[in-house]
């Protein structure tokens, strides 16, 4: 009777620790501007949407593999991580050594940095354009490309959520948003 009454006790508290772990990444997940979890889910409709399919080490980094179609015919895969410095870097395996800045999320608005630094035609200058306790945009400028200096792209993130996109459905460590 003692051993099954020690038995429980170990099994309750086993649940405890486990509860409070789902309910840290859970808050987790909404402190993040990109959320990060195999599962997790960004869809516009059948032919568009992106996923994250798996994990993997890049020169002993965790990296989330983020799987797209776009249009229905082009698939695009990029390795993304969130550092220690909350900025958003991607890798690739064929590549460990090289990375990009894609977003600093403790960056505020008027910031900027630049995406790889090698002032080079990939290299772009971001611009934090807005930031609020819950949206952050930056705008990339590619201004050391001939032709698209001068011309820059913006990306949204909504704080728990990822990218500000019009999509259908968003899953995030399995809870689901409709629009």
């Amino acid at each position: 009777m003692i051993q099954s009454n020690k038995s429980l006790g170990y099994i309750f508290i086993s649940l405890i620790i486990l509860s409070c772990q789902t309910n840290k990444e859970q808050q987790l997940a909404a402190d993040s501007y990109l959320p990060m979890q195999i599962g997790n889910l960004w869809y516009m409709n059948a032919q568009s949407y992106t996923e994250i399919q798996d994990s993997v080490r890049i020169n002993n980094k965790l990296f989330y593999k983020f799987y797209s179609l776009v249009g229905g015919d082009a698939v695009s895969t990029v390795y993304l991580r969130i550092d220690e410095h909350n900025r958003l870097i991607e890798g690739y395996p064929d590549s460990p050594f090289k990375t990009y800045t894609r977003a600093d999320f403790s960056a505020k608005k008027g910031d900027k940095f630049f995406t790889t630094g090698e002032k080079d035609e990939n290299d772009n200058e971001v611009t934090v354009v807005q930031k609020s306790d819950q949206e952050i945009t930056f705008s990339f400028d590619p201004i050391y490309h001939p032709n698209l200096k001068g011309h820059p792209t913006q990306v949204k993130y909504i704080k728990g959520k990822g990218w500000a996109e019009q999509y259908q459905k968003i899953k995030i460590n399995g809870v689901v948003y409709q629009e």
